[in-house]
């Protein structure tokens, strides 16, 4: 399948790494030489240095009709712009749309009927995930499966929870009116299968399957119970600006920005929100707004280095919890153990398109942690050569590559956690958690139709 990449910024080069590392045949653009050569020397990708939403860029990229165009530079107009040429010029396959005003998102037919098959929105990603770890405290990670019906949760574990130094097969004892899954455990940044056996560690990070009510009651059991109630939000861009609109009705929110004009548009638009002109690694002004009594300090400004030196000054100063937008891959391996939470835009990105190039019937695709290969998929399954003869049998009898295993299983909408007593049955919705996403091709047998 061919693959064309208009803009080699983060979300670019990562979707080429990524893809190119899958087996897809790609090419990437940009008005950027140093950029395109920088990709060249590490990637085995067709580079072409010009602009995203010139014809001539695109004849350079070999746009035809069996290919994919994935237009993610930091202009959506470009975007746009590029999407309408890859369809009217080269009746491209299909075209993926990255857009930074989620605005545009409602009514893309204003730009041509079938001109832009998929958009997606880093930026309103990040902000509902930073949304949803603010209101249930004590989880790191939290994805949905299922439309929703199943959440997938990521806690450390820590000595004063009651689950640490038990054995996951005694949960149930535990939480004998909540039903949850263990699939895998990261344990010194690693991850493994866990068994009945296993006996979870102090700072082990435990993924857990639930529905959504419950989500608060197990991190409870994994750790000491949280509150938060006082936000500090560094960044007043589209993320940090809407964060606090979401979050200003029912939390202490205050946001600090360098830029003074957009602090006073800051302090129109928001209603309750503290809005406060100056630097975030400035300690004298931390100390003035009280840093020591905030629950959750958001870094959340495009520049990793500003995210992080203000993260680790507002940590050392008092704030109870840290969380970050980090975008070099770079630093990855810095931050655990600095840094309590750090969102990757890119990672989000990558997993939606990944998602959507899937040959097989792949309903969501996520990637645990771009630095381990883990991942986790919510596939429906056909009957094909490789099932036909499971249907009716113990989901146990799947064969299922060393290192996965399957985490939930959703029919007709209901959720049923994995059990021997549980059979397969045709258009079971299989949510797998895989160590090395390499094994995913051998998952995605059970997904594609016969």
């Amino acid at each position: 399948m061919k693959i064309a990449i208009l803009g080699a910024g983060r979300v670019g080069s990562s979707l080429a790494r990524n893809l190119s590392n899958n087996n897809y045949e790609v090419s990437i653009v940009d008005e950027s030489k140093t950029k395109i050569d920088l990709l060249q020397e590490k990637l085995d990708v067709g580079c072409v240095v010009g602009h995203a939403a010139h014809k001539d860029s695109l004849l350079k990229l070999g746009v035809d009709e069996d290919t994919i165009v994935i237009a993610v530079t930091s202009n959506d107009e470009v975007n746009i712009i590029a999407c309408q040429i890859a369809k009217k010029q080269f009746n491209a396959k299909k075209t993926i749309c990255r857009f930074r005003d989620s605005a545009y998102i409602n009514d893309l037919e204003i730009f041509g009927e079938g001109v832009i098959d998929m958009p997606i929105s880093p930026e309103y990603e990040v902000t509902s995930h930073l949304r949803e770890l603010i209101v249930h405290p004590g989880a790191n990670q939290i994805e949905e499966f299922a439309d929703g019906k199943v959440k997938l949760v990521s806690v450390k574990a820590k000595k004063q929870g009651k689950l640490v130094g038990r054995e996951l097969k005694n949960i149930k004892e535990d939480m004998p009116e909540i039903d949850a899954y263990i699939p895998m455990i990261y344990r010194k940044s690693k991850p493994f299968i866990p068994n009945g056996e296993t006996i979870i560690k102090d700072n082990d990070e435990v993924y857990f399957i639930s529905d959504a009510d419950s989500i608060d009651t197990i991190v409870d059991e994994f750790r000491q119970g949280e509150t938060f109630s006082r936000i500090m939000i560094v960044g007043g861009g589209k993320i940090g600006y809407s964060l606090a609109k979401e979050l200003e009705n029912n939390y202490k929110v205050k946001l600090i920005d360098s830029n003074h004009e957009k602090c006073e548009k800051l302090s129109r638009d928001l209603d309750k929100t503290i809005v406060l002109n100056g630097s975030a690694t400035d300690d004298s002004l931390l100390k003035s707004e009280n840093i020591d009594s905030i629950d959750v300090f958001c870094a959340l400004t495009n520049d990793d280095e500003t995210n992080v030196m203000s993260s680790l000054l507002a940590k050392k100063l008092g704030a109870k919890k840290t969380m970050i937008i980090l975008n070099n891959p770079s630093y990855l391996k810095l931050v655990p153990g600095f840094i309590d939470t750090y969102i990757a835009p890119y990672r989000l990105t990558v997993s939606s398109v990944l998602q959507d190039l899937r040959e097989s019937d792949v309903a969501q695709d996520v990637l645990l942690k771009m630095d381990s290969g883990a991942e986790a998929v919510e596939g429906i399954v056909h009957a094909n050569e490789h099932t036909s003869h499971l249907f009716g049998s113990s989901i146990e009898m799947i064969p299922m590559p060393e290192g996965a295993s399957i985490a939930a299983i959703v029919r007709h909408g209901e959720v049923i956690m994995p059990s021997k007593d549980v059979n397969l049955s045709l258009n079971d919705h299989l949510i797998v958690f895989l160590e090395d996403k390499n094994t995913l091709t051998e998952i995605e047998r059970l997904f594609k139709e016969g």
